[in-house]
């Protein structure tokens, strides 16, 4: 896309006016002024759409025009970014982004699931008809995660990248953790707020975090790699109980998303609730909050930490595409040309070596802990150590008790191995409970 004058307007239309459509077309025209002069030109809303024209979105749209079909905006000859809002990988969203490459129009997008999903493609589309796809919006909402790696970090080689990426489950395991309520009744609470959906599988299964990691890691990392290998566990199975032996054992839980370059052409990605040493950083991060950490061989650690989500937040990150366009500062998708991209190879979860936390319950009686200690023993499987408290879960005889175990790092085949053979044990009353542990 070529620079353009600085007195020619920005002309935009917007698909999908949904809390961050509408937070976009408000911080536009509150902060017209400073945005003009930030941009170096006028940004103005051409055209918008969404699925219902006549409902209450207490903004004016009569000086917009409208269409029906959000298709039209990647046509239009007066509309120069089309700013994709709709959501999802597939459908009208992933047809309006591919249209509005095709007739030579800048594209922006809040879009994560398109963006981990089809990324790679895009940037190749996008390339071709040289123009810019931006997406800063797509991970963490108004934490500035992509520009930071796009150009602050452009000259360091990262070899970590993770950290606390859904803000709905952030706030349920803080909940948990604060008033040692259950899963199914902080979920309603969450739904109820507005922080969760009415089905809230995508965040609490971990499928949200899954996206912007890999966004992350292709981003950061350089290579490509399929989506359906990242290692993703949800926090359904976490309980009031785990998150008690964890402060016990001073730890907090937390749902993680954690991309490490391993080797060339081989990485680690993988979501799933962790145990956090309290004195981590990450472990302090609360609330709807998310956080982002970056490892580099040069720059270090370095943590960004903000709103994941919302009106403000994410229509902040959206209009910095827009005035980075407006001022013809535009970076290749994934910060280099997208035939730079290799592809990787995901380390399987049998592979992870880690800490691990693990819960029995059991038959109180003598040589149980003996058992159990045997059959680690055999796959190689070093205890750290053993928390026992005979009390603290209700249960429905005196004589079960449930068993606290942290590992020493093992393979996590190793594990995984000891655990199936433990719960073939007689006196073994529940599946094994198994949470990693993520230190430093």
């Amino acid at each position: 896309m070529d620079n353009p004058s600085v007195n020619k307007p920005l002309n935009l239309g917007i698909a999908g006016l949904g809390t961050v459509g509408i937070g976009v077309l408000r911080l536009l025209q509150n902060n017209q002024k400073t945005i003009t002069n930030r941009a170096g030109r006028p940004i103005r809303i051409h055209a918008v759409n969404a699925k219902n024209r006549h409902k209450n979105r207490n903004i004016d749209l009569t000086t917009f025009k409208w269409y029906e079909d959000p298709l039209d905006l990647a046509t239009d000859p007066d509309i120069d970014v089309v700013v994709e809002l709709i959501g999802g990988a597939n459908g009208t969203a992933y047809e309006l982004v591919c249209e509005a490459i095709k007739n030579k129009k800048a594209v922006v997008t809040a879009n994560k699931a398109l963006i981990a999903l089809h990324g790679n493609e895009l940037a190749k589309m996008a390339a071709s008809q040289n123009v810019p796809l931006l997406f800063e919006a797509a991970v963490a909402g108004g934490i500035p995660i992509i520009k930071t790696i796009k150009e602050a970090l452009a000259a360091d080689r990262l070899i970590e990248i993770g950290g606390i990426l859904n803000g709905t489950c952030n706030y349920m395991l803080t909940t948990m953790t604060r008033t040692g309520r259950g899963f199914e009744d902080i979920l309603k609470e969450t739904q109820q707020l507005g922080y969760a959906e009415a089905d809230p599988s995508t965040d609490i299964d971990g499928l949200d975090a899954a996206h912007k990691l890999a966004i992350l890691a292709s981003l950061g990392f350089g290579y490509t790699f399929n989506f359906k290998d990242i290692f993703v566990e949800g926090i359904r199975n976490i309980s009031p109980h785990d998150i008690h032996y964890a402060q016990e054992l001073g730890y907090t839980i937390k749902l993680v998303g954690m991309a490490q370059y391993h080797s060339e052409n081989k990485l680690e990605l993988r979501v799933h609730p962790a145990l956090l040493p309290q004195s981590s950083p990450l472990a302090r991060v609360n609330g709807v909050i998310n956080a982002i950490r970056t490892k580099g061989e040069f720059s270090g650690y370095l943590m960004l930490e903000g709103a994941g989500a919302g009106e403000g937040p994410t229509a902040t990150a959206v209009c910095a595409d827009i005035i980075d366009i407006a001022r013809g500062n535009t970076i290749p998708m994934w910060g280099t040309d997208w035939n730079e991209l290799r592809p990787a190879t995901l380390v399987p979860n049998s592979d992870f070596n880690k800490a691990y936390y693990i819960r029995l319950i059991v038959e109180d009686k003598p040589g149980v802990v003996a058992d159990i200690a045997t059959i680690f023993k055999k796959n190689n499987v070093s205890l750290r150590s053993l928390l026992q408290h005979k009390n603290h879960m209700t249960t429905d005889s005196e004589n079960t008790v449930p068993i606290v175990l942290v590992t020493h790092k093992n393979r996590e085949s190793s594990l995984l191995k000891s655990l199936k053979a433990i719960y073939d044990l007689p006196a073994i009353l529940e599946k094994p409970i198994m949470i990693r542990i993520e230190e430093p």
